[in-house]
């Protein structure tokens, strides 16, 4: 997740969705790691092309960018759209 501390819809989802990310099956798999886009990113997402809006969610796996979700819409939505990227994840573009 790339955020930045003034960003209404990042700390959105911290109230909606940080409490039980990680606790959720999606979050066993993909887990949250939050960047600051303020500093400088970290040399092993140094591949990853970063946006001017926030929050970003990047879904990588073996250093390649399987898919994003721009913004948060929602919980609801967040959760549609994350699922779509898991499947991605397996293999299934459907």
């Amino acid at each position: 997740m790339f955020w930045d501390a003034n960003c209404v819809w990042c700390a959105r989802f911290d109230h909606d969705i940080g409490p039980i990310y990680a606790k959720t099956s999606e979050g066993q798999r993909a887990p949250l790691r939050k960047i600051d886009v303020a500093a400088k990113i970290p040399a092993d997402l140094a591949f990853i092309e970063t946006e001017r809006y926030t929050p970003v969610f990047v879904l990588i796996d073996n250093g390649r960018e399987i898919g994003r979700i721009r913004g948060y819409p929602g919980e609801d939505h967040f959760w549609g759209l994350l699922g779509v990227l898991l499947k991605k994840l397996d293999g299934d573009s459907h």
